[in-house]
């Protein structure tokens, strides 16, 4: 094989002060660093489709096929060392410095790559401080714009055999908490969570998409204290069991096992147990309920996977481990294309679904909760939010926003009430009829700025910013909201929905259907289906498709979604197609439900293409 050259992103990293960690505990050390590199490096980096192309010790030189990966992953690694950190004195904590560049390199015969590409990584490694990555202005440039990181500008920098100076940007992740006199591991682990004024740290893999995990009880109780403490949304993934007769197929079923493991893990205030101890039962007939007690973990998430020729079948199913009550189940047939693209499908079916089913079942043990604490009645506020009725149902959306008033009295940085508030509010302004109460945007937007100002990698947050812009013709920004949620998390169904919802000019059109068709693949049973049929039949009607508007309004109607934006896109099908008295009929029932709605008022709040407007009068809407 000859050499190739290509450009690359180089991420370098090593552990910083390794000769002294190894010289007072040499096996510890070594020890620990292994177990960093199969529980947390490893695997973040084959998340990120990375390449490790070589260890050098306490060192490694990693590829990826872009800068956003290289970036996310660092950003991913440094943030789980601040949870193994957490309580170990100063001069025995494990601390990582990168370097990460984009350029030319050579991969030779063997996969070892050569050129200024990983020499400039390399040197930029040597100049970072503890905790953080340092970024070449060409890195620098192709993620300013994609990822919502803050950096400190280092200016041209002469590095060691570089020829010419190269400009550097630090982006600071991982602050280590110094531990006052006398505190616990679980005081600090709590200080560090507060100083960072949102979620506990995650136990491993962070994905840089949006979602933070809680302290790891693991690491720093007993079993039974595990099972006394055992987080909110606490759950393992048990190997998926392989049912197709071959062995050689258990690498599939053990691939969704783990990507499944690594998706629930970003659900916010969740506490996942790492594959590596969930795999220590595969093949083993233990009752539900007795690991559920050994792991410290309220659900526990079962399934199995048949693979023939051509089709793919998945069986899931959740089970609370204290009553051992199955709480929900599906089953997911595909065919088999591209096995990898199936697998990736499959686990983000799963675990769009598992996210609300997950909120649900903890909502409902929460309500019987004697003191509620702000995570209690954040997730009592989503399930509330979260049902397909709430559009007509407005005494439960004054209880799930009052629900958010109380968490947020409780911990005012609690992100995702900060989100839930605004969302509340914003649902309150869309089908009150988008007549605004004295501030009411001007409070929805303080409470999403003050989540991002949090927590600025949460995608929801984004997503209720969006639907904030486009309800306030501010359709671009909307656009790029949703397209930044989308940055976050790639699995967010609701982004692409949101995306959707956005793009109304005839470039826009194909992408919209794209989107939405996307967001259904994605969860395929989710509570904002009807939402989505809406969406996509109003941009049937823009493309003039009028007879597939009125099939996907329909079905918005048929899943319960009774808004008035359904029946305004009806009755404007109906119009252009000519069926008068069906215009007339939708035109009425939108009316009924909003009565202030005329072209004029319409006009002044959202997007749409002019010759909408020709079908709205067609229908019978006055102009005010």
């Amino acid at each position: 094989m000859a050499d190739i050259r290509k450009l690359a992103a180089i991420l370098a990293a090593d552990v910083i002060g390794y000769s002294r960690l190894a010289g007072s505990d040499e096996d510890r050390t070594l020890a620990r660093l292994r177990a960093l590199r199969s529980d947390l490096i490893d695997p973040t980096i084959a998340v990120h489709n990375g390449r490790v192309v070589k260890r050098t010790g306490d060192g490694i030189i990693v590829e990826f096929r872009s800068v956003v990966d290289a970036v996310r992953c660092a950003i991913e690694v440094q943030n789980g060392m601040l949870e193994r950190n957490a309580g170990v004195p100063a001069d025995r904590r494990i601390e990582f410095r990168v370097g990460l560049h984009v350029g030319d390199v050579v991969e030779e015969s063997d996969g070892d790559l050569m050129g200024d590409g990983v020499n400039i990584a390399a040197r930029l490694e040597g100049i970072a401080k503890p905790g953080t990555i340092c970024l070449s202005e060409d890195a620098y440039r192709q993620v300013k714009s994609r990822l919502d990181i803050a950096v400190n500008d280092l200016g041209p920098i002469q590095l060691k055999n570089i020829a010419d100076p190269i400009r550097a940007y630090s982006v600071q992740v991982a602050v280590p908490v110094e531990a006052k006199p006398g505190q616990s591991a679980t005081s600090k682990v709590r200080s560090l969570a507060l100083l960072l004024g949102a979620s506990i740290v995650a136990l491993a893999a962070i994905a840089c998409g949006a979602w933070y995990l809680p302290k790891r009880i693991a690491a720093i109780t007993s079993n039974a204290e595990i099972a006394a403490k055992a987080g909110h949304l606490s759950i393992v993934v048990l190997p998926f069991t392989n049912l197709s007769g071959d062995p050689s197929q258990d690498y599939f079923a053990d691939g969704i096992t783990e990507n499944l493991t690594t998706d629930l893990s970003r659900i916010r205030n969740s506490f996942v147990i790492a594959r590596n101890t969930a795999f220590t039962f595969k093949g083993k007939n233990i009752p539900i309920k007795q690991i559920s007690k050994e792991l410290g973990v309220r659900y526990v998430l079962e399934g199995s996977v048949q693979r023939d020729q051509n089709r793919v079948r998945v069986n899931a199913q959740l089970i609370d481990g204290e009553t051992n009550a199955h709480l929900w189940a599906d089953r997911f047939e595909e065919d088999v294309a591209d096995v990898f693209k199936l697998q990736d499908k499959v686990v983000a079916r799963l675990a769009n679904t598992l996210g609300s089913e997950l909120v649900k079942a903890e909502a409902g043990k929460s309500v019987h909760s004697g003191n509620p604490d702000a995570i209690d009645l954040t997730m009592r506020g989503w399930a509330i939010l979260n049902q397909l009725q709430l559009i007509t149902d407005r005494d439960s959306l004054a209880r799930a926003i009052k629900l958010f008033e109380q968490a947020l009295r409780l911990d005012p940085n609690n992100v995702d009430a900060l989100v839930g508030a605004a969302s509340g509010e914003r649902s309150d302004f869309l089908f009150s009829g988008m007549d605004e109460k004295p501030g009411q945007i001007a409070k929805i937007e303080e409470l999403l700025t003050n989540a991002i100002r949090l927590d600025p990698t949460n995608a929801q947050a984004y997503i209720v910013r969006g639907m904030i812009y486009r309800v306030t013709k501010r359709t671009k920004e909307a656009v790029e909201a949703a397209q930044h949620a989308i940055a976050l998390n790639p699995n967010y169904a609701a982004a692409y929905a949101q995306l959707a919802q956005a793009q109304v000019t005839p470039a826009e059109y194909p992408l919209a259907i794209a989107n939405i068709d996307q967001a259904i693949k994605l969860s395929p049973r989710d509570p904002e289906m009807g939402r989505w049929h809406e969406i996509k039949g109003k941009t049937f009607n823009y493309m003039g498709r009028y007879e597939d508007g009125i099939r996907e309004e329909q079905a918005a109607l048929d899943s319960g979604f009774s808004s008035w934006p359904v029946y305004l896109h009806l009755a404007v099908a109906h119009a252009f197609m000519g069926r008068q008295s069906d215009a007339q009929a939708a035109l009425a029932q939108a009316r009924k439900l909003n009565p202030k709605l005329t072209a004029k008022w319409y006009r002044a709040r959202i997007d749409v293409p002019e010759a909408y407007y020709d079908g709205l009068r067609k229908a019978g809407l006055p102009d005010e």
